[in-house]
């Protein structure tokens, strides 16, 4: 099972952008699905993106589309997530995941490995 090290999170004012970051260990990353997701204080773990094997294929959560972007390098087994005009609801912590599926999956049951997340604060 791939390990898996968020980075980058930290507070930020509205309007304001920041860039996460996931870190995978091992030597078959490019075979995983990965995703991004978000828990709030008192509210379940929620979808935010996700992104194929190639990074040809992504897919947002209607709240972020427009504003986040997922990309992955393979070369580097890294995942990232570009936040922009981030607002006080997207203060959350936030996960990124890896899934063994061929086609990429916005359910929370479809990933099996999880970082321990990094905390993002949008302030107003």
């Amino acid at each position: 099972q791939v390990q898996l090290v968020e980075s980058g999170g930290g507070l930020v004012q509205a309007g304001g952008s920041l860039r996460l970051s996931c870190a995978a260990s091992g030597r078959a990353f490019a075979t995983y699905i990965m995703g991004w997701f978000r828990q709030a204080p008192g509210k379940e773990r929620e979808f935010v993106a996700v992104i194929n094997w190639t990074g040809g294929t992504t897919h947002y959560a209607d709240s972020v589309k427009g504003r986040f972007t997922i990309s992955r390098d393979n070369t580097k087994n890294t995942l990232s997530l570009q936040m922009n005009s981030l607002k006080p609801e997207d203060t959350a912590v936030y996960y990124c995941a890896a899934s063994r599926r061929v086609g990429v999956s916005t359910s929370l049951a479809d990933f099996g490995s999880w970082g321990q997340g990094t905390q993002v604060t949008v302030s107003s």
